[in-house]
Formats: C-alpha cells, sequence, structure tokens
C-alpha cells in the first residue's frame, strides 16, 4: 500500500452515493473525484486483488453491480470499504484514492485491456481459478 506522503493532498470530504455507485472525495488541493464503486473494486490494494508481488494480480470480474455498505476510516491516513460481495480487505490511503480518482480513465482502459486479452467479459463471473488467487495472466 502506498504511504501517505507529508505533502500530499488529504480528504476534506467523503460521500458514498449509492444510487451512482460512486464515491466522492474532495481534497484539500481543491480536486474533487467520483470513483465508481467498480473501479475501487478491481483495483482494491489488497493483497487477494493485488497478490504478493508483480505477476500475481487477480483480474476481477463481475463487479459493475458492487456497492459499498459499510466504510471505515483507518487512522489519519485510509479508508476501508466493505464491498457487497464481502470483499473487506482493502486499504485506500489518502494517495491511493487521488490516483483512482486522477487516473481512473487510464486505470479503465488498462482494466478493459487485461479483461479482453483473458478473454472474458466484464461482466463474467469470477472463475473457480481467479477467486482461489489465480493470476490474471493468460497462461
Amino acid at each position: 500500500m502506498a504511504g501517505l506522503s507529508p505533502d500530499s493532498p488529504t480528504p476534506t470530504e467523503i460521500t458514498v452515493h449509492q444510487q451512482s455507485r460512486m464515491l466522492e472525495v474532495a481534497f484539500s488541493d481543491g480536486a474533487r473525484y467520483q470513483i465508481p464503486f467498480e473501479l475501487m473494486r478491481v483495483y482494491s490494494p489488497s493483497a487477494e486483488v493485488m497478490g504478493h508481488g508483480p505477476g500475481q494480480e487477480v483480474l476481477q470480474t463481475g463487479k459493475r453491480e458492487v456497492s459499498i455498505t459499510a466504510l471505515a476510516q483507518v487512522g489519519h491516513y485510509a479508508v476501508q470499504p466493505s464491498f457487497s460481495d464481502g470483499h473487506d480487505s482493502g486499504l485506500f490511503s489518502w494517495d491511493y484514492l487521488y490516483k483512482l480518482g486522477s487516473r481512473q480513465q487510464e486505470m479503465w482502459r488498462d482494466y478493459e485491456a487485461r479483461v479482453a486479452a483473458a478473454g472474458v467479459s466484464r461482466d463474467a463471473p469470477m472463475s473457480a481459478k481467479a477467486a482461489a488467487g489465480g493470476s490474471c495472466k493468460n497462461h
């Protein structure tokens, strides 16, 4: 997980929008982002999603309708969402939320490219292999 840099913008407001499935975050530098729950879920900074090193990422699919059921603050540096699919182990630091917001178009393109390369649909249910911790790379 990326740490919080001393000069990093910090959230001044965080709002969970259930109907639109967006987390709205306003930052101290004036930036305001609406981050889709799906993007947060497929890029969760947890070991379950990111693995324990490069090449161990687990491609997440079937997350378009995911919602956030709870959002807990962790110290003065992160939030920990609980998602409707049971995932709740990702700690989203302020730096990481800022990255998700500011780079979401690029991250969506990367995600869609990985889904296409895996030959699956973004809406496909998670495979048993992926759910068990398989890699997102084609074998």
